[in-house]
């Protein structure tokens, strides 16, 4: 029998998403658009459990693709984006034109879009298994992170 230890999983995603920076003092205050890049690793034992049809595994990937898909992917994938302090006129004018208009209480940089999606993903993740890092790249070059030890208090 393998020893038993804490293993890490990650499951990788991509959407299209635009968005626009209220008060940026550069370009992206203008609505633009990118392919994000997300991984979601979790950790967790093994099952061990014989009877179980997920034995070996810390968490089926078809179950955490279901979460992220379900609370981020299909949400976001081909939205725009923007802070809900945009001026009234705007915000009503886009919600008339376009389907896919996700209003947030914060300004939808990769960090503040991050911490909400740890936030959203956590809630519905079993209880045997504990999210450890996210990842969002947003450029090629560009990308923001969050380990859950730099989050401890």
């Amino acid at each position: 029998m393998i020893k038993q230890a804490t293993v890490r999983i990650t499951k990788d995603f991509r959407f299209e998403m635009a968005h626009a920076l209220k008060g940026y003092d550069g370009l992206c205050r203008n609505i633009h658009g990118h392919t994000y890049e997300l991984k979601v690793t979790i950790a967790g034992k093994p099952i061990i459990d014989e009877k179980s049809p997920k034995l070996g595994m810390v968490m089926d990937f078809g179950d955490l693709k279901k979460i992220v898909k379900e609370e981020i992917v299909n949400r976001y994938d081909h939205a725009l984006v923007l802070y809900n302090k945009m001026p009234d006129g705007l915000l009503a004018e886009l919600k008339k034109n376009f389907e896919r208009v996700i209003l947030k209480d914060y300004n939808p940089t990769s960090e503040l879009m991050l911490i909400d999606f740890v936030e959203v993903i956590k809630k519905r993740l079993p209880e045997n298994v504990t999210l450890k890092h996210m990842f969002l790249r947003e450029t090629t070059t560009s990308y923001a992170e969050w380990y859950a030890e730099d989050n401890e208090n």
